[in-house]
């Protein structure tokens, strides 16, 4: 992986294919849960050839609805924490695991801008969950610059795809 910010999908394809490899290497298969980045994660993947060797399925649960009804997140955790938070991201992976053949699934949630943020949750306020079969959920709290929409968006999508590979190191 390289430290600086993406500029294009494009840019992150090397390591898309990095993230195939392992999980293929692994024999595993995975499984994305997006709101923010609105299925850039799976389509980032999915331009990989052979793809489909190491991907199950995306979940896009843009709304709050989306995420209660396909990946099961309590209505009032939401209610409670936000959308926007550590527990909701979590939730999302577990419940994309769930509702999955994946092995490891990935999810996001976050402020991509411009506007929506907030004080307490200000624009680039992004949260990464992974969640393994057998294995603890782990997340990542992100504070992205406010560099535009499209910047939030493809930082978001780098973090997560090294969010996978670092679960399965």
């Amino acid at each position: 992986m390289t430290d600086r910010t993406p500029r294009s999908l494009d840019d992150l394809t090397p390591l898309a294919q990095t993230v195939l490899d392992a999980l293929t290497a692994a024999g595993k298969m995975v499984a994305t849960a997006e709101s923010c980045t609105g299925g850039l994660i799976c389509g980032t993947l999915t331009e990989v050839a052979g793809s489909s060797a190491a991907v199950d399925r995306g979940f896009v649960t843009y709304s709050n609805e989306a995420k209660t009804e396909m990946l099961g997140v309590p209505a009032d955790l939401i209610v409670k924490v936000g959308a926007v938070s550590k527990e909701v991201a979590i939730a999302m992976a577990e419940g994309a695991l769930a509702r999955s053949d994946a092995d490891v699934a990935v999810a996001v949630t976050g402020v991509a801008g411009p506007g929506g943020g907030s004080e307490e949750k200000p624009v680039g306020t992004v949260h990464v969950a992974v969640a393994c079969k057998g294995k603890p959920s782990g997340h990542v709290h992100c504070w992205f610059a406010d560099r535009g929409r499209k910047s939030i968006r493809l930082e978001t999508v780098q973090t997560a795809l090294t969010s996978i590979l670092n679960a399965l190191s």
